[in-house]
């Protein structure tokens, strides 16, 4: 009965929302990506403010390790024309990392009972979806201007002509496949919250609460968006080359 109960309870994608020129927007989660994004201009001009050539402070040697870490996977992975993808690896990541600790900031009214007024951005697909057709748009645009017109097409073909429809369906899940692999991620930690809460008795559920945020928004959230950078990274490698040495290394990392 109690499983009942909670299946009752339980919504997906239930926000609220107004509408601009007949489209539906979510206002919550529009809410919780300008405050990442607020948060991410004020990491990075108060970086700037800050930049010495002596002694970093910890915020600069955070950028530094940051940047320098970057830096080494997009030149391991396209060679010395990666610095340039440098600075959107560094930008999804911290954005997403941003995104997806929203979570651990408790602005919920009645913590259990309704919903937070900032929740995780990337628990919702509309982001994950609209930031992986940004990666993969940007990746075809890099790959039709490094193998011109005939090569961006003949790339389809290889290593045989017959596997062109495989390539191209190929193509088509990339964005599929980086929003689900963000979103369901999100979504399922926030997902076992609400079944806790709705499940457990109230004076169980805070450390168990707290404990699955640690991991899911915590550690997890780290790991999707060094993940989803990564196979930015990749993508833009793999668009950059005249060969399909890059294919072999996006399956290894899978």
């Amino acid at each position: 009965m109690r499983t009942l109960y909670a299946a009752k309870e339980i919504k997906v994608g239930v926000h609220p929302v107004f509408h601009l020129l007949g489209q539906t927007i979510d206002l919550d989660i529009v809410l919780s990506t300008a405050l990442a994004v607020a948060i991410l201009m004020f990491l990075g001009f108060r970086m700037r403010s800050k930049v010495t050539d002596g002694v970093p402070g910890k915020l600069q040697l955070f950028w530094e390790i940051l940047v320098e870490q970057v830096s080494d996977l997009a030149t391991s992975a396209i060679g010395p024309k990666g610095r340039r993808f440098v600075p959107i690896g560094i930008t999804v990541f911290l954005f997403i990392l941003i995104c997806n600790w929203i979570d651990f900031i408790p602005t919920a009214m009645h913590p259990g009972a309704s919903e937070p007024i900032f929740p995780a951005p990337t628990g919702d697909v509309n982001l994950p979806l609209a930031m992986a057709l940004f990666v993969i748009v940007w990746v075809h645009f890099e790959s039709f201007r490094a193998r011109g017109f005939r090569g961006y097409f003949r790339h389809y073909a290889q290593p045989y002509a017959a596997l062109a429809p495989i390539n191209l369906v190929e193509e088509i899940t990339k964005p599929i496949t980086m929003t689900f692999r963000l979103f369901g991620n999100l979504f399922s930690g926030g997902l076992m919250i609400t079944v806790m809460l709705t499940l457990l008795p109230i004076y169980v559920t805070p450390p168990f609460e707290i404990v699955w945020k640690l991991f899911d928004a915590g550690l997890l959230g780290a790991i999707q968006a060094f993940i989803f950078m990564l196979l930015t990274i990749l993508y833009f490698g793999m668009a950059m080359s005249h060969d399909e040495e890059h294919e072999a290394v996006l399956e290894t990392s899978h």
